[in-house]
């Protein structure tokens, strides 16, 4: 990719330009940042330690925590690195990482939240064949599809946006290097990549969501025909998995759904989908999902198990050693 362009960095304008404000911020994204990897790192680290919890179900579940931490750590550490400094600076090729980062694993949750989607439809609509449908091999594959999709995904969005000249305006008007801010910046005419860019989101966005609704209405109806207990633990999981959907889905179509102009909400909107959403996910998981709770509890509870235990070796060794 060539640098046709005078701009060697760009110049960030954040969520607020009041120094009260910026500590503010610095001290609530902070601690954002913090529970966000604390929580998906539970995740992972129960999901992987708990050989109840290999399943398909939250094989794709592991697959979202990582994603989270990741997706989260394109924006968030420089935004809040930016809360106390004086100049708010990325330099061009730091601007171009962070745009692919940011569109690569956040298209793979968009891809990785649709196959849970049909992972749960296989569940409950197909119980019987369910082990058939997602083999080991079937998840991989899968998993494997969604992040190479995110990955072209992502290639085209910043090389559409960076093939495109910029002379001499810097100001992002932004807290990171998304698509549509940067693009007010190029010196020249942008109607058709910004044409380009709306259809390669909308494709993608309203295409995964559209499977989504699909696959929670064949699984609405299947649910008549089961037992009170049946429609409860299955309304349990999938309630958990639509509402992370839905934090995600509404503020992405609010922002990468429509041409490229500029809204007073549109900083407020983007903190929801790039910090809390990623925050929220652990939380939804584990507060409705009782496997996760219990996992959970087990790990805990071994853990103070091997605690004691080495604190009574500890404690004969001492014995012994006195007498």
């Amino acid at each position: 990719m060539e640098v046709a362009n005078n701009v060697t960095e760009f110049i960030f304008l954040g969520l607020s330009q009041d120094p009260g404000m910026q500590l503010m911020f610095f001290a609530l994204f902070l601690f954002f940042y913090i529970v966000i990897m604390v929580g998906n790192l539970l995740i992972l680290l129960t999901v992987f330690s708990d050989p109840r919890l290999h399943t398909p179900m939250y094989f794709f579940l592991s697959n979202l925590s990582f994603v989270d931490i990741a997706y989260s750590s394109a924006t968030a550490p420089k935004m809040i690195a930016d809360f106390v400094s004086e100049k708010k600076t990325i330099s061009y090729w730091g601007c171009v990482t962070q745009m692919f980062t940011f569109h690569f694993f956040g298209c793979a949750e968009i891809f990785v939240l649709t196959v849970m989607a049909f992972d749960r439809y296989a569940a409950i609509c197909q119980p019987l064949r369910y082990t058939t449908i997602m083999s080991a091999n079937t998840c991989i594959v899968l998993a494997s599809l969604s992040w190479l999709g995110a990955l072209g995904h992502s290639f085209v969005q910043t090389l559409l946006t960076f093939q495109l000249p910029f002379c001499h305006n810097q100001v992002i008007d932004h807290y990171f290097c998304d698509v549509h801010p940067v693009l007010k910046l190029a010196c020249a005419d942008t109607t058709l990549v910004n044409m380009l860019v709306i259809v390669n989101s909308g494709l993608i966005a309203l295409g995964c969501f559209l499977i989504l609704l699909a696959s929670y209405t064949v699984i609405l109806f299947s649910l008549r025909k089961r037992s009170s207990e049946s429609r409860r633990k299955a309304l349990s999981t999938c309630g958990s998995h639509f509402t992370v959907v839905t934090f995600f889905f509404v503020p992405c179509f609010f922002i990468y759904l429509r041409p490229s102009t500029t809204f007073p909400l549109d900083k407020a909107v983007s903190v929801f989908y790039t910090t809390i959403t990623p925050m929220l996910n652990p939380l939804i998981y584990t507060l409705r999902n009782e496997d996760v709770k219990n996992a959970v509890k087990r790990i805990w509870s071994h853990m103070v198990s091997l605690k004691e235990n080495k604190r009574d070796r500890s404690s004969e060794l001492q014995n012994h050693r006195m007498s």
